[in-house]
Formats: C-alpha cells, sequence, structure tokens
C-alpha cells in the first residue's frame, strides 16, 4: 500500500505533466496536427471549374508572367494526380505545436535531436514558401554529423510560421519584422526554454533572422542567411569597390539586375495594394497558383526536381494547397505592406560579436558578394553554390544542410543546449 506522502508526490507529479502540456504561464502551448482534408473537395471543385484561355494571348515566354502551358499542366496535375492527403500526412510525421505570444498563435515545428549537446536552431521562411520549404533539411540536421573541421555537430530544430502564414493567425495592423524577431526570441528562450540558439534565414525570414542576430545579441549566438535584407549593390557599385567576381558570379549578378528591374511587380502590388490581389486570389485556388509557381519556376534553378533538388510540382503544389487551405493568402501577402521599409539600401553593421555565415546559391535572385556581406555582421564564412535558388532547402537540400552544420564550429551558446523547462519532453510525451 502506498504512503499518503507518494501518493501526494504522485499527485503533484501527475499535475505538474498535465499543466506543461500548455507550456506554462500564458503560452498555452499544445500539440498540433494538420487536418485540412475537410476543405479539398470544394478547392478541388474550383480547380476543376476554373476556366483558362486555350491558347496564349502572345508568345512571349516567362518574362511577362507564368506561361500558359506551364499553369494548364499544375492545374492538371493538381486535378488528376495531386493527392493532399499524402502530402498532408507527410508534414504530419513532424511534431507540430502552437503557442500564443503576445495575443498571436505561432505556430511551430519542433524536432529534437538524440544528442545532448544538440544545438538550437531556429530556421525562418519567406514569401511564397511556409515551413514546407525546409520539410528536406530538418530530420538530417538534427542527426550527428562532423562539420568541415571534423566537430560533431547536431541541431534541436524549430521551424515557425511566420505571422499571418498558414497556421500561425493574422498580426494587427503596422506589425513589423521586429515584432516578429521579438515574439520568435520569446519562443526559443520563454516557450521552449533554450538561453542561446542558432538561427537561418531566408527571403522575408532573413530580414526576421537579422533582427533577431542584431537586437537579441545575447541569445543569438551564430547566424546563417542565404539572404540579405539589404538591396543587392549594383555593377557601377562593385566597379567602385574594385570587386571582382567570378563567372558564374557575373550570371548571378546580372539576374540579380534583371529582377530589380523587372521582377519586381508582385513586390509592387503586394506592398502598396495587398487588398487587391489578396481579395481577388482568395477564393481562387488556381489563381494563386499562378501568382506564386510564377515565382517558383522563374526563381529557383531550371533543374529543378532535378535530384538533389526536390523542387517538383508537387511541393509547388503543396504550397498553394496550404496557403488556399488556411485562408492565408490574403494575411500572407500583407507582410510587405507592413514592412516597406523592410530592406534598406544602407549596410548597417549588428552590434554582436555572434558569426554570421553566408550562402550564396547561383540561381538565387539576389546576390551579395563577400565583401557586402562583411558590412553587416561578424562573417566567418562565404560560400557560393553554383546549383540552387531562391528556395535552397527545396532546390539543394545537401548543401543547405552543410552550410548550416558549419555553424557548430564556431557557436558558443550559454547554458544548457536543451531545454531548461520540462514543457518539451512531457507535451510530447502526451501528444505522441
Amino acid at each position: 500500500m502506498r504512503s499518503p506522502l507518494k501518493l501526494l508526490y504522485l499527485f503533484a507529479a501527475a499535475f505538474k505533466f498535465v499543466a506543461s502540456a500548455t507550456g506554462g504561464p500564458g503560452f498555452e502551448v499544445r500539440p498540433f496536427k494538420i487536418n485540412l482534408s475537410g476543405g479539398v473537395p470544394r478547392m478541388k471543385s474550383l480547380i476543376d471549374n476554373t476556366r483558362l484561355p486555350t491558347k496564349p494571348l502572345y508568345d512571349v515566354g516567362q518574362d511577362m508572367g507564368i506561361e500558359l502551358d506551364v499553369l494548364r499542366k499544375l492545374r492538371s496535375e493538381w486535378l488528376d494526380d495531386f493527392d493532399w492527403d499524402t502530402q498532408q500526412a507527410e508534414l504530419n510525421e513532424f511534431h507540430h505545436y502552437t503557442a500564443v505570444i503576445e495575443g498571436q498563435t505561432v505556430h511551430f515545428i519542433h524536432e529534437r535531436s538524440a544528442e545532448e549537446d544538440a544545438i538550437p536552431l531556429i530556421l525562418v521562411h519567406g514569401w511564397p514558401g511556409s515551413f514546407q520549404e525546409f520539410i528536406p533539411v530538418i530530420k538530417p540536421l538534427t542527426q550527428p554529423a562532423k562539420t568541415s573541421s571534423g566537430k560533431r555537430v547536431s541541431y534541436n530544430v524549430v521551424v515557425p510560421s511566420l505571422p499571418g502564414f498558414v497556421f500561425s493567425s493574422p498580426p494587427p495592423l503596422n506589425w513589423t519584422v521586429r515584432d516578429t524577431a521579438r515574439i520568435f526570441n520569446t519562443l526559443m528562450t520563454d516557450v521552449l526554454g533554450y538561453p542561446t540558439f542558432a538561427l537561418h534565414g531566408t527571403d522575408w525570414g532573413s530580414a526576421v533572422a537579422y533582427s533577431l542576430y542584431s537586437s537579441f545579441n545575447e541569445t543569438v549566438r551564430a547566424g546563417h542567411f542565404v539572404w540579405v535584407n539589404f538591396v543587392p549593390p549594383t555593377p557601377q557599385e562593385l566597379v567602385e569597390k574594385n570587386i571582382t567576381l567570378s563567372p558564374a558570379q557575373n550570371i548571378t549578378e546580372r539576374r540579380s539586375m534583371d529582377w530589380e528591374t523587372t521582377g519586381q511587380g508582385y513586390l509592387n502590388e503586394q506592398a502598396t495594394k495587398p487588398n487587391d490581389v489578396g481579395f481577388a486570389l482568395y477564393d481562387s485556388p488556381v489563381g494563386q497558383l499562378a501568382w506564386i509557381a510564377a515565382k517558383f519556376k522563374l526563381w529557383s534553378d531550371p533543374r529543378a526536381g532535378t535530384p538533389p533538388s526536390l523542387l517538383t510540382n508537387t511541393a509547388i503544389l503543396t504550397s498553394v494547397s496550404l496557403y488556399y487551405l488556411t485562408d492565408s493568402f490574403l494575411s500572407a501577402v500583407w507582410i510587405y505592406a507592413q514592412n516597406t521599409d523592410g530592406f534598406p539600401e544602407d549596410y548597417t553593421m549588428a552590434p554582436t560579436d555572434a558569426p554570421m555565415l553566408f550562402s550564396q546559391f547561383g540561381y538565387n535572385i539576389g546576390f551579395w558578394p563577400q565583401e557586402y556581406v562583411a558590412l553587416v555582421g561578424n562573417l566567418v564564412s562565404y560560400k557560393f553554390h553554383t546549383a540552387g535558388g531562391h528556395f535552397a532547402g527545396l532546390e539543394n537540400p545537401p548543401a543547405l544542410i552543410e552550410d548550416i552544420r558549419e555553424m557548430g564550429d564556431h557557436y558558443v551558446g550559454g547554458g544548457p543546449k536543451s531545454p531548461s523547462n520540462s514543457f518539451v519532453n512531457q507535451a510530447e510525451g502526451i501528444a505522441y
């Protein structure tokens, strides 16, 4: 027979166990499972009943937007070959959660390494992506591997959805990337209990990540970027600074300038009239497909889908399905209108000694030479990859994984690298 003291102890432990499933005071952390299948029949009906032109109005290639035959092919695959339940099941193989931070519901994936000294790492996506663009790199990063210097490294990986994207709630008006950085720092430190962490950012996620890197220099102790939230330098500026580029870099630089001059129509629309495009395409899955797929097709390596690339049509259709089925296309495009100063022209050095690593993928639409990246952070590594473009996590996962692992050679965190609070182990035990 158990003693009253023992029973009291067990009751207290059980109470603590259940209480921790909500993530402690104020954060309401809960396990989350994706279940959007109920909206698929209507989505498929709208796709099926959407009329498209029978032939192009003008034969101008992709310079004026997505080509009709590309859109028609994607539409046919969406109707006949794409299986949302299969994609949903694959996304649900990861541990998903939601937390409430400053009144905002934040969705995130949290995958932990089995290694005791794993480094906490947050991966921050951009537009028109989502957490989905990091799916190929998450689990490999949790596995122990050696850096180029031979150091063993692994990560506890956290992938949040930006406010207003897919399962994260739309933020208030005038919400900026700095606000997102603040709540993501809270997510890592107060919700998950990591006193220090590393980060990776791309596209708008690079602006959030750079704000974290710059403003939270005691908690962020290393950062890896594939995009810098400063306007890329012009050819004339490179000449003035006597910066010589390799032949491959010259091609990327020309692509960057093409994007600067003719590729930002979507940006101007979303930054100045987000409701126009947001309402127009809100209930049009094929319209969202045309708008989003155009970016995937134009901003990516033309070898997309060829191994090691995982940027297939299925990946694009999954991304668009996530936007449509979560009703988040409108709230996601608002990130442009809320951050018109998100990519300044004047390069400023972040007030931190945390190491910065940068990877330039050759087919990305922005190009920053090493000399310019060194102006904004404590640059310790700069790599150029001829394969891969704007969506590196899907287009060249092996290179991105390898480059992120290199942070292990430079990261010096304070305190325990595993969560200090009790939420993670216990909540995962309840959910799975």
